[in-house]
C-alpha cells in the first residue's frame, strides 16, 4: 500500500513535537524556579515584620481574625441587604404609596376616601412646633443624630422589654418605620426587620432628615381610616394640623404606636392617658416644662363624636387595595395619582348585611360562642356589593372577608360534586353511604350512621361526609394511587372556580379542610348561576381622574368571565343545591318567591360555621366562628349563617326584578304558616329528637305565629269575661290552637339537621 504521507516529513514531525515538549518542559521548570524564588523573597520580606511572643497574640492574631470575621460579615450584610434593595427598584418608589382615592357608590355618591394626600400648603415649617416636639419625644429623640438607625436607642428597648418580660417599647427610628411604611408590611419577622434596617439608611442617603420626618407625618396610619396628622387633625377634631393645641398634638403623636387601640372616637379614654405619657415624654426629654404641659393634662383634647357615621370601611380598604394593583398595571408615563372611584357597592345591601351580623351577634353570639363574622355579596359578573370584614371595624380593622383563611367544611362539597359530574356522573348516580379509610383516616357521618345507597342529590342535601371521599377516590380511576388523583381533579376544578387558596393535598380536602377566603368562596359560586362562566371578584367599576377624565371601566378593561364548566353541569348543580334549600340543611336560608341554592359548611369541634348561596340576581357567602379559632356552641351553618345570609338577601332584592337560575326556574312561594293538630304533632315529636343546644333563631315566620297565639289567647280572654258574667265557665283553649303552632315554628328555626341527620353541615 502506497504511503500517504513521505518519509522525510515523518522525521520532521517528530522533530517538531520533541522540540514543543522539550519547551514545555522548559517553560514549566523556568516558571517554577521562578515562583520559588519570588516566594522565598517574599518569605525573606515579611520575615522583617515578624512579631512574636505576648505581641502577636495582643495585636495580630485579633487584628486577623478580626479582618476575617469582618470580611465575612459584610458578605453576609450584602447577601441581606439585596431583597431590602430589590424594594428600591421602582424609579417612582417615592409616589407609589402616594395615592389620594375618593370612593363612590355605584349610583355615584360619595362614600369615602383612602390613600395619602401630599398637602403643599403644609410645609414641615408650619406644622405647630409641639406637634414635632411631641412625635420627636415619643417615637425618636435622636432623630437628628443618628444614621437611620438609633443604636442606643434599640439597646435601651431591648434592655427595657427584657425587663418587662414583654414589648413595652419599641427600638424602630423614625426613619425606621417609614421605610416599613413606603416599602413593607407589618409582619413581624426577623426578615423585615433586617429589610427595614438597611432601607432606613438607604432613606437616610436620599432624602434630608426634614424631608423624612415630613414623610412620616404624611404617611403614617392614623386610625380612623386616615393617614398622615393633617388628615387624621381633620378627622378627629375637624381643624387643619397648623391649628392643633399641645393637648390635641399630645393625643396625635400617641397614635404613631397603636391607632387602633388610641383611637380617640374609639376610646376616649385611652386616647387621653396615652396623651399623658406623651405629655410625659415631653418633659423627659426637655422639650418642654412640666410647667409648660400642666394645662394640656388639666385640659385632654375633645375629638369628634363620629359613632353614627357608618362608612363602609372594610369596603374601603378592600377597594383602596384593589385600586393599588390596578395602578401598577398603568403605563409608567401615567403619572396622575390623584383618582375618583365608582365602585360595584350598594349601600342599602351594605347595611342590612352589617346590621344583620350585629343584630345576630347580639341576640345569639353569646349563647352560641361566636364572637366575629364575615360577609359577601356580589353579582354574578363579581362586582362586589357589600362587604362586612368583621363586627367591629374600630376596634380590629382586620378583614375577614379577604384575609382571614378559614376552613369551608361542606360547603366546599359542591366543587367535588361538579368534579363527580364533569367525570360521567349524573345527579342521579348512586353512591353507597358507609365505611371507608384513606390509610389511617375513616371519615364520619354528622350523626355516626350510614345510609346506604344514596344519589348524589340525596348526599349533598342531607350533607353527607362519606360519600365525598368516596367520589375522590373513584376519580382517580385506575392510578396507583387513586385518592390523591381524584383530589387533584378536584383541586384543577375549584381552580377554575376561581379560588386562589393554596388548597394543600389532604385525604380530608374533600369535605373542606382546605381554608378558603370568605370573598373568593362567595363570587366562587357565581360560576353555577352564570352557566359555568367563573368571575373574578371586584370592587372598581369606573376609575376617572381628578378632573373628571375617564381612565379605566370594568366592562371595557376587567377581566371577562372564563367558561370554566359546561352550562348543562353548572345547572345539574344548581339543582342539586336548591334541594339543601327546600329541604336540607339550610332551610332558614329560603326566600319567598325567589330561587335559592346554596350548602352550608361546618367544620370540626363547630369552630367555622358557613353558608354560602345564590340566587339568580347575587351570590352571597356568611362566616360565623372566633378569630382565636376556639370553637362555637354547637353553632351550624344552617344556623345563623343560614338566617343572616336570608336577611341579606330579602333587602338585596328589594326593588329587583328578580332572575330565574338555570336548572331551577322562578322560585315558588313559601308555605302560609298555618298548622293543622297531625303536623305539629309530629313536628313536636321530632323536637324531642333535636340535640340540646343553645336557643333557635327566631324566624319571620315564627313571629307571626307568636302574634297569632296572642291574639287567640286575646279573644279567648275576652271571651272568658263575657261568659263569667253569665257564670258560665270559660272556654279550656281557643277554637283554633294556637299552641300547636308554636313547637312546629321551634322545629322550623332548630331544625338545621335533615332526618335523618349527617353530618355537620
Amino acid at each position: 500500500m502506497r504511503q500517504i504521507v513521505p518519509p522525510h516529513w515523518k522525521q520532521k514531525i517528530r522533530n517538531y513535537l520533541l522540540d514543543l515538549d522539550a519547551r514545555i518542559d522548559s517553560t514549566l521548570f523556568s516558571s517554577g524556579k521562578g515562583l520559588r524564588e519570588l516566594y522565598e523573597r517574599y518569605s525573606t520580606f515579611m520575615d522583617r515584620f515578624y512579631v512574636g511572643r505576648w505581641k502577636r497574640w495582643v495585636f495580630i492574631e485579633p487584628f486577623s481574625e478580626g479582618a476575617t470575621i469582618g470580611l465575612g460579615g459584610l458578605i453576609v450584610m450584602l447577601a441581606l441587604a439585596v431583597p431590602a434593595f430589590r424594594e428600591t427598584a421602582d424609579d417612582d418608589w417615592l409616589k407609589k404609596s402616594d395615592l389620594a382615592v375618593s370612593f363612590l357608590d355605584r349610583y355615584g355618591n360619595p362614600i369615602g376616601s383612602r390613600g395619602i394626600k401630599h398637602n403643599d400648603s403644609i410645609p414641615l415649617e408650619d406644622f405647630p412646633d409641639n406637634l414635632i416636639k411631641a412625635t420627636l419625644a415619643t417615637e425618636d429623640r435622636r432623630f437628628y443624630d443618628h444614621f437611620g438607625i438609633d443604636i442606643a436607642g434599640t439597646a435601651r428597648a431591648l434592655v427595657t422589654n427584657a425587663q418587662a418580660g414583654g414589648v413595652r417599647q419599641g427600638g424602630s427610628s423614625i426613619t425606621q418605620q417609614l421605610a416599613k411604611n413606603l416599602f413593607l408590611n407589618n409582619e413581624r419577622t426577623i426578615e423585615r426587620k433586617v429589610k427595614e434596617a438597611f432601607l432606613a439608611i438607604w432613606l437616610e442617603t436620599r432624602l434630608t432628615k426634614n424631608e423624612i420626618l415630613k414623610l412620616y407625618l404624611d404617611r403614617a396610619y392614623m386610625g380612623g381610616g386616615t393617614f398622615g396628622v393633617d388628615g387624621a387633625a381633620h378627622f378627629y377634631f375637624n381643624k387643619s394640623a397648623r391649628d392643633v393645641n399641645l393637648a390635641e398634638s399630645a393625643m396625635l403623636a400617641g397614635l404613631f404606636k397603636a391607632p387602633t387601640k388610641y383611637a380617640p372616637h374609639i376610646n376616649l379614654p385611652a386616647a387621653r392617658a396615652r396623651a399623658n405619657i406623651v405629655l410625659d415624654n415631653l418633659v423627659d426629654a426637655g422639650f418642654m416644662t412640666e410647667g409648660q404641659v400642666f394645662g394640656a393634662r388639666r385640659n385632654p383634647a375633645v375629638a369628634v363624636d363620629r359613632r353614627d357615621e357608618n362608612s363602609p370601611n372594610y369596603y374601603l380598604d378592600y377597594a383602596f387595595d384593589e385600586m393599588r394593583k390596578l395602578v401598577d398595571t398603568f403605563p409608567k408615563s401615567y403619572t396622575e395619582r390623584v383618582f375618583v372611584v365608582r365602585t360595584a357597592i350598594d349601600m342599602n345591601v351594605q347595611r342590612a348585611a352589617e346590621d344583620a351580623v350585629e343584630n345576630q351577634l347580639r341576640q345569639f353570639g353569646r349563647d352560641y360562642h361566636a364572637t366575629q363574622a364575615a360577609t359577601v355579596v356580589a353579582d354574578l359578573d363579581g362586582g362586589v356589593r357589600a362587604m362586612v370584614g368583621g363586627r367591629d371595624y374600630g376596634a380590629s380593622q382586620f378583614n375577614r372577608a379577604t384575609d382571614a383563611f378559614r376552613q369551608p367544611g361542606s360547603s366546599f362539597k359542591p366543587y367535588v360534586y361538579t368534579t363527580a359530574l364533569l367525570n360521567g356522573y349524573t345527579p342521579n348516580s348512586k353512591v353507597v353511604d358507609g365505611p371507608v379509610c384513606i390509610g389511617n383516616w375513616c371519615p364520619q357521618n354528622y350523626g355516626h350512621s350510614y345510609s346506604g345507597s344514596v344519589t348524589l342529590t340525596q348526599a349533598i342535601t342531607r350533607s353527607i361526609n362519606v360519600v365525598p371521599v368516596k367520589l375522590s377516590i373513584a376519580l382517580g380511576g385506575k392510578s396507583p394511587n387513586p385518592a390523591k388523583a381524584g383530589r387533584v381533579k378536584i383541586t384543577e376544578v375549584a381552580r377554575k372556580f376561581g379560588l386562589t387558596a393554596p388548597l394543600p393535598d389532604t385525604s380530608s380536602m374533600p369535605i373542606g379542610s382546605d381554608e378558603v377566603t370568605v370573598l373568593e368562596h362567595a363570587v366562587a359560586y357565581a360560576t353555577f348561576p352564570n352557566k359555568g362562566r367563573a368571575v373574578k371578584p371586584h370592587a372598581v367599576l369606573e376609575v376617572r381622574t381628578g378632573a373628571g377624565d375617564l381612565v379605566w371601566r370594568f366592562d371595557r378593561d376587567g377581566r371577562k368571565p372564563q367558561q370554566a364548566i359546561p352550562a348543562s353541569v353548572a345547572a345539574d348543580m344548581a339543582w342539586m343545591m336548591s334541594h339543601v334549600v327546600s329541604e336540607g340543611t339550610a332551610r332558614r336560608a329560603a326566600l319567598d318567591g325567589i330561587p335559592t341554592a346554596g350548602k352550608t359548611g361546618t367544620t370540626n369541634a363547630y369552630r367555622d360555621a358557613w353558608f354560602v348561596g345564590y340566587t339568580g340576581n347575587f351570590t352571597c357567602a356568611v362566616w360565623y366562628g372566633n378569630d382565636d379559632y376556639s370553637p362555637t356552641n354547637r353553632m351550624t351553618g344552617g344556623s345563623l349563617p343560614a338566617q343572616t345570609w336570608h336577611d341579606i338577601m330579602v333587602v338585596a332584592h328589594q326593588g329587583v326584578e328578580v332572575k330565574e337560575i338555570p336548572g331551577i326556574g322562578m322560585g315558588t312561594k313559601l308555605p302560609p304558616p298555618a298548622v293543622s293538630a297531625s303536623v305539629a304533632a309530629n313536628s313536636a315529636a321530632r323536637v324531642l329528637e333535636t340535640k340540646p343546644g343553645p336557643p333557635p333563631v327566631l324566624t319571620k315566620r315564627g313571629a307571626d305565629i307568636l302574634v297569632r297565639v296572642e291574639r287567640l289567647l286575646d279573644e279567648a280572654g275576652k271571651a272568658a269575661g263575657k261568659t263569667s258574667s253569665n257564670d258560665q265557665k270559660p272556654p279550656a283553649k281557643p277554637a283554633t290552637s294556637g299552641a300547636l303552632a308554636f313547637p312546629e315554628n321551634y322545629i322550623a328555626a332548630a331544625g338545621d339537621q335533615p332526618a335523618p341527620a349527617q353530618r355537620k353541615n
